[in-house]
C-alpha cells in the first residue's frame, strides 16, 4: 500500500501584495527620475516623429504654411522613390559600410595597443603623452582639416578610399578610455602569466583583451557610429563620384525648384537608419561598455 506524501503548497502572492512591494522600492526619488527620462524621452522622438511624417508627405504638403502631422493628400512613399531615382543609394551605402568599419578595426588596433602601454609598461615620457592625450581630447576636428588635406595631398591619397580613413583613425578620447579601463584589470593575472612564460604581446591578446570585450564593443560601436556621420572630412577628402559615402552623396541630390523637404526628410532617415539599427541590436553592449570605463572614478 502506497504511503501518501504529503506536499507543502506554494506561498501565494496576490496582486495586491505586489503592487505594495513595487510602491515601497519605487522612494520619490526614483519616479522623479522616471519622470524626467520620460520627458526626455518624448523630447527626443517628436522630432524624429516629425522627421518620418515629412518623409511620407507629398513636396506640396510638407511645404504648406499650415502645420499638419496628417497632410490632407494622404501619406506616400514618392520623396523615397525620388532619393533612389535621383542617387545611387546602395554604393554610397557600401563605401560608408567599408571605410567606417576600417576605420573602426584600425582604431581599435592603435587604442588598444596605446592605452595598453600606458597602462602597464613604464617608460620615460610617459606622464607627457598621457597628458598630450588628454589635451588632444579637447582640440576641434574642424582645426586639423587643412592640415590633414595637405598631408593627404603630400601623399597622393587625395580621391583614395585612404584618404577619408586614414584620418579619422586616431581617436584620443578612445585611448583614455580605453587605458582607464585596463588600469582596473588585477595585475595579478599578468604576474602569473609571467610565471609561466607569457611573453607581453601573449598577455595581450589572451588575457588583456578577452577581459576588455564590453569595452571594446562600446569603443567600436562609437567610432563607427561617429564615421558613419562624419560628413565634413569625406567630403573634403574626395571628388570622385564613386568614392562618397552616404551623408555626402545624399548632400548632392539637389532639385532645381528649390528645399525639397520630404526629399531632405527621407534622406535623413535612410542615413539614420543603420545606425538605429546598430544601436536597438547593440544597446546592451553600449551600456555595459559605459557603465565599465572608469570614467566615474577620474
Amino acid at each position: 500500500m502506497a504511503t501518501p506524501t504529503l506536499t507543502r503548497p506554494a506561498p501565494r502572492t496576490s496582486t495586491s501584495e505586489g503592487l505594495r512591494r513595487l510602491r515601497k522600492k519605487m522612494t520619490a526619488g526614483k519616479i522623479a527620475a522616471l519622470v524626467v527620462a520620460a520627458f526626455i524621452a518624448v523630447l527626443w522622438l517628436i522630432p524624429f516623429a516629425w522627421a518620418t511624417a515629412t518623409a511620407f508627405k507629398t513636396e506640396t504638403d510638407a511645404a504648406a504654411p499650415k502645420v499638419s502631422w496628417m497632410p490632407p493628400s494622404g501619406f506616400t512613399a514618392e520623396a523615397f522613390v525620388k532619393v533612389f531615382q535621383d542617387g545611387n543609394i546602395p554604393l554610397w551605402t557600401w563605401n560608408s559600410f567599408y571605410t567606417s568599419a576600417a576605420i573602426t578595426a584600425i582604431t581599435l588596433v592603435i587604442s588598444a595597443l596605446v592605452a595598453y602601454a600606458l597602462s602597464r609598461i613604464d617608460f620615460k615620457g610617459k606622464k607627457v603623452l598621457m597628458t598630450v592625450i588628454i589635451a588632444s581630447i579637447i582640440i576641434p576636428p574642424p582645426v586639423l582639416i587643412i592640415p590633414l588635406f595637405y598631408q593627404m595631398l603630400a601623399l597622393h591619397l587625395i580621391d583614395t578610399s585612404w584618404a577619408i580613413i586614414l584620418p579619422q583613425v586616431i581617436h584620443p578620447a578612445m585611448v583614455f578610455v580605453l587605458k582607464k579601463f585596463f588600469d582596473q584589470i588585477p595585475r595579478e593575472l599578468e604576474e602569473a602569466a609571467v610565471m609561466d612564460g607569457a611573453s607581453r604581446l601573449r598577455i595581450f591578446t589572451q588575457i588583456i583583451l578577452p577581459l576588455s570585450r564590453p569595452i571594446l564593443a562600446a569603443v567600436a560601436i562609437f567610432v563607427f557610429i561617429g564615421a558613419w556621420n562624419n560628413f565634413l572630412w569625406p567630403f573634403i577628402a574626395t571628388n570622385d563620384g564613386a568614392l562618397l559615402t552616404l551623408p555626402v552623396g545624399l548632400q548632392t541630390i539637389k532639385s532645381a525648384y528649390g528645399i525639397q523637404y520630404a526629399q531632405n526628410m527621407a534622406s535623413a532617415l535612410l542615413a539614420a537608419l543603420p545606425l538605429i539599427l546598430v544601436f536597438l541590436f547593440f544597446q546592451r553592449q553600449i551600456i555595459k561598455g559605459v557603465a565599465t570605463t572608469g570614467l566615474a572614478g577620474t
